[in-house]
């Protein structure tokens, strides 16, 4: 039983953003009130004596529900030397997520039923974040044959997505739309023309002619987004838009949204803090897939966020190797590492200039992914799982591969100071973290 004391609760699924108290019990929320008295407590819990009760001062600090991130790439089965569900799942704990959405990416590819189970297997081995599968769109990732959408769903996917390559046949996204609808589950769309794309590894402009670079067209993404809305349109099925980086994209959904389209979207937070002006040939941290941005169309993404055009934050944490991110620029695979900074960085770089409030944040990772891929989580309300991080909004962190969990440092924050960070994470009442330390062997059950 936990009594969390004097903390700034933010929930904006129940409007709530002020100092009270949390009661958990039995790994669910009991409530969230001001200041309780001793016997209110030992009355509300059940108990004889507060001594039964972990108490924690959450003064000067922020309760969240626990973030929800629907993009994440955790590399089991098949690729273990870049990340495996252990160690990703020990990241997301530390980054403050409490639920993991696992890409099909992996090597097999996650296109059968038992694969999906496997995943949620071995997360249950892990016992830190929860991890929910998502499934290809097609078998082998091919895009020629759908797979067994209610047989894979049956066995705990969430979502259908060929993340990593663009289905490129128009038919197979509209028959994947129109049969995803018998699963209630989203498809998620990767959206890139391949041969707009071509060969490119960053943003089509200025950018790319002063360094030399094969560049990226920013229509390579919006061609297929305007594609896809107008498949959902007319499919009826629900459609949510991956890692949106282009200003033409943003007006797109913003459109499809305004015609009552299914139609959901992220935006990664590399996206929104870096541009395309911010890359160096020395470090491939920076290649990523859609590349990053123009400062015009850093600018639509941020307005998107803000009138909610765009649903949702996503890390897309894709872990490498250091000997393959250690290539030449342009035969380095793409990639950020995400899930440990992602949320310091944001609160650093937008939350803390006034870009986006703190309820926001939270709406964007925890409230809206938990609605639209029916998660459990993204609320404190009574009843609910605790799911819930403690965030410092003054801890300081210099990032450094001693203290990460991930297998991977491609990350463009590797040996900086990023300030606010999760202190505590809770999950279904369980302190997988305090003090930024991990905890293992469920030796702090609550």
């Amino acid at each position: 039983m936990l009594w969390i004391k004097n903390v700034t609760v933010i929930d904006p699924s129940q409007g709530m953003s002020g100092i009270n108290d949390v009661l958990v019990q039995s790994g669910r929320i009991v409530e969230v009130g001001p200041k309780f008295k001793t016997q209110e407590v030992i009355a509300k819990l059940g108990l004889m004596d507060i001594k039964e009760v972990n108490q924690i001062d959450g003064e000067g600090k922020y309760l969240f529900p626990g973030l929800i991130d629907v993009h994440v790439h955790l590399r089991e089965p098949g690729q273990e030397d870049k990340e495996d569900i252990a160690s990703g799942s020990r990241a997301a704990i530390r980054g403050g997520f409490t639920s993991i959405m696992a890409m099909a990416n992996t090597s097999p590819i996650i296109d059968q039923r038992a694969l999906a189970e496997f995943v949620k297997l071995q997360a249950q081995r892990a016992g830190m974040a929860k991890v929910y599968p998502v499934s290809a769109v097609t078998k082998g990732f091919k895009g020629q044959e759908l797979v067994e959408m209610m047989d894979i769903r049956d066995g705990g996917a969430v979502s259908f997505s060929d993340d990593g390559k663009g289905i490129q046949n128009p038919e197979i996204m509209r028959l994947a739309l129109e049969y995803a609808k018998l699963t209630g589950c989203p498809i998620i769309s990767h959206c890139e023309d391949e041969a707009l794309a071509g060969k490119g590894v960053m943003r089509r402009g200025q950018a790319s002619a002063r360094l030399g670079l094969p560049g990226i067209p920013a229509s390579a993404e919006s061609v297929m987004v305007a594609r896809d809305v107008i498949l959902a349109a007319e499919t009826g099925g629900k459609l949510h838009i991956a890692h949106v980086s282009t200003k033409e994209s943003v007006e797109l959904i913003r459109w499809a949204k305004g015609e009552g389209v299914d139609v959901s979207a992220e935006v990664n937070p590399h996206h929104l803090l870096f541009t395309d002006e911010d890359i160096k040939l020395t470090d491939t941290s920076y290649k990523v897939n859609p590349p990053l941005p123009s400062r015009e169309d850093q600018q639509a993404l941020l307005e998107g966020i803000l009138d909610g055009t765009i649903d949702m934050l996503a890390t897309d944490h894709a872990p490498h190797t250091w000997e393959e991110k250690a290539r030449p620029f342009q035969e380095a695979p793409f990639g950020i590492n995400g899930l440990e900074t992602s949320l310091a960085a944001v609160w650093q770089g937008l939350v803390k200039p006034g870009k986006i409030t703190i309820e926001k944040l939270v709406e964007l990772w925890s409230v809206n992914p938990s609605r639209r891929f029916g998660i459990p989580g993204g609320t404190l309300n009574p009843g609910a799982q605790a799911d819930m991080i403690m965030f410092d909004p003054l801890y300081k962190e210099v990032i450094t591969t001693d203290i990460m969990e991930s297998k991977a440092d491609n990350t463009p924050f590797l040996k900086k100071e990023l300030q606010g960070f999760p202190v505590i994470t809770w999950v279904e009442g369980r302190m997988l973290m305090k003090d930024r330390k991990i905890f293992k062997d469920n030796q702090s059950l609550i």
